[in-house]
């Protein structure tokens, strides 16, 4: 058995959890749920992931004397919609779920958003557990609790606040991951770096092949963000100010996946997140805010990890500044129609910049386009 690193998440009112991180976790499963109490769990998963753990994690929880059901999604952004929610709803309900009971999300960040909505709103509020098996999941998206599902205006415009009792990330699951998830995932990783780590970020420039390796770094890079995230998210767990600089990249990013109608054959979520990276750098730079070498050291190492930092990378192209602008518009951080950017001064020095004005972006995004 590896070493079990644990990062603990001191929300008020007793909704405090742990986020466990190891290999072999999913083994466990069973028994730590379990120890949450209640009589059933429904694992929520997507047909990819089904094929891979579902049978050892429902063997799990069964052994530990929960009925276990399970409800599969056929993978990909796509399945963050209207109609999965309510089919995984009404599984969840099938599987005769109570408000004592316990859903588990085991899967990438699509499964942990959309399985999360679900019991946020399932009679109004079930517990849930969440067992991410991607690294974009395990360094971000599973925790916090912020949930949802998309809408043909924008990603991850309808949902809620409902937070884990537990985090299982089983970094051995990732060893089943492709080079192009990884790659994905390995963004969000960066990102901690760039937004208030500096030092992190020259970590993960000497270790980032050791991540993916599957070596010590691995786990210690998922504990250093969870870390990381899970200290924003005790000071500002609504994103009512500083929690909006994890969204560092994601209002260029979101608006690409937009534009690719969320395919994730032309576009995954890091891929996405990794441009927009590099987009906010270069956008900092020309702004005068950020020294031009810093943007260029965030694109290289980006590129070096095998992530796309342009806008000519996208599968299919992504239209012009207008449709840019226009996806950007229902972002969640607009506010009053006028668009607020995560910028930076450097690498680990980001900050929150309202009401920039969008004559500024669509030059930058024209030359962007132009220079591609």
């Amino acid at each position: 058995m590896s070493e079990r690193l644990t990062v603990h998440v001191p929300l008020d009112r007793g909704r405090d959890y742990d986020i466990v991180i190891g290999r072999g976790l999913l083994e466990e499963a069973g028994a730590r749920i379990a120890a949450l109490g209640g009589r059933a769990a429904a694992i929520v998963t997507d047909d990819t992931v089904a094929s891979l753990y579902a049978e050892r994690v429902q063997a799990s929880l069964e052994a530990a004397g929960l009925r276990a059901g399970l409800v599969s999604v056929t993978p990909g952004e796509a399945s963050k919609s209207y109609a999965t929610f309510a089919q995984v709803c009404d599984g969840l309900l099938g599987h005769r779920i109570e408000r004592g009971d316990l859903v588990v999300a085991l899967g990438g960040g699509v499964v942990g958003d959309l399985a999360g909505f679900a019991a946020a709103s399932l009679r109004r509020g079930v517990r849930f557990v969440q067992a991410p098996t991607s690294l974009l999941a395990q360094v971000d998206s599973s925790v916090g609790g912020k949930t949802g599902i998309n809408s043909p205006f924008g990603k991850n415009l309808i949902g809620a606040f409902h937070q884990p009792r537990l985090v299982l990330a089983d970094t051995g699951a990732l060893d089943t991951l492709s080079t192009r998830e990884m790659r994905a995932g390995y963004a969000e990783v960066a990102k901690y770096g760039l937004i208030n780590d500096a030092g992190f970020f020259d970590w993960c420039e000497a270790n980032w092949a050791g991540i993916f390796s599957g070596g010590p770094e691995r786990d210690e890079a998922v504990a250093i963000c969870c870390r990381s995230k899970a200290g924003v998210v005790v000071r500002d767990e609504r994103e009512d100010g500083e929690r909006a600089l994890l969204n560092l990249g994601h209002t260029f990013g979101h608006a690409l996946e937009r534009l690719t109608g969320y395919d994730s054959a032309r576009l995954v979520h890091g891929e996405g997140v990794a441009i927009g990276l590099a987009l906010a750098f270069r956008f900092s730079a020309r702004l005068a805010l950020c020294p031009g070498q810093d943007a260029g050291r965030v694109a290289n190492h980006l590129a070096l990890a095998g992530l796309p930092t342009r806008l000519s990378q996208v599968p299919g192209g992504c239209g012009d500044a207008t449709a840019l602008l226009d996806a950007m518009a229902q972002d969640k951080k607009v506010r009053d129609g006028r668009l607020t950017f995560i910028l930076a001064r450097g690498i680990g020095r980001s900050f929150i910049a309202p009401g920039i004005d969008a004559a500024d972006v669509r030059a930058f995004l024209d030359d962007e386009l132009r220079d591609s």
